[in-house]
């Protein structure tokens, strides 16, 4: 019997992996498309994951939000942060870190 309850928990892990994996696609393809709409740079073309939680979409469902954070540059001499909110595989918010014009 706790051999169904193994093979059903490792299905979940799973799913949860690549559901993770498809979330963070995507908040990279954002946090890249923000800083070029914005004429930055998006280093190291990567975001990390920093958050988990529990949080409500537009029409009251249980979705998971996770929070990715991110590194990007206006001059290339620093490094700013920024932060990309994804509440299941939409896109809920995009923070940049305050950075002068050129």
């Amino acid at each position: 019997m706790w051999e169904v309850g193994a093979l059903i928990g490792t299905a979940v892990l799973v799913l949860f992996f690549l559901d993770s994996l498809r979330a963070r696609e995507r908040a990279v393809r954002a946090g890249r498309e923000a800083c070029k709409r914005y004429g930055l740079q998006f280093l190291d073309d990567t975001v990390s994951f920093a958050r988990l939680r529990l949080a409500r979409d537009d029409e009251g469902r249980l979705k998971l939000a996770r929070t990715y954070t991110f590194e990007f540059t206006e001059t290339g001499n620093t490094r700013r942060h920024g932060a990309i909110v994804m509440l299941g595989q939409d896109l809920r918010d995009i923070q940049l870190e305050p950075y002068t014009i050129q």
